[in-house]
């Protein structure tokens, strides 16, 4: 199982971090590109996705790994 991918917030960009990283991975415009590059990461790694809102409070978490009781989709 690889490392989990993050969507944070930073400045007026969007990073995706995996866990424990201190450098983004990568650093798009929107939301919604940062999204879909860590969605990728986090199935290829069998990971986990979580996204923070524009407040910093994580809004969504999917799971790609080999969690068995883990639904598809949580939302905080």
């Amino acid at each position: 199982m690889g490392k989990d991918q993050f969507v944070v917030r930073r400045g007026d960009k969007w990073a995706v971090v995996g866990a424990n990283n201190e450098r983004a991975t990568r650093i798009t415009d929107t939301q919604k590109e940062a999204i879909n590059i860590a969605r990728n990461i986090a199935i290829n790694q069998q990971s986990e996705m979580r996204v923070q809102d524009r407040n910093g409070k994580w809004r969504k978490c999917n799971s790609y790994g080999n969690d068995s009781c883990s639904p598809k989709d949580k939302n905080y």
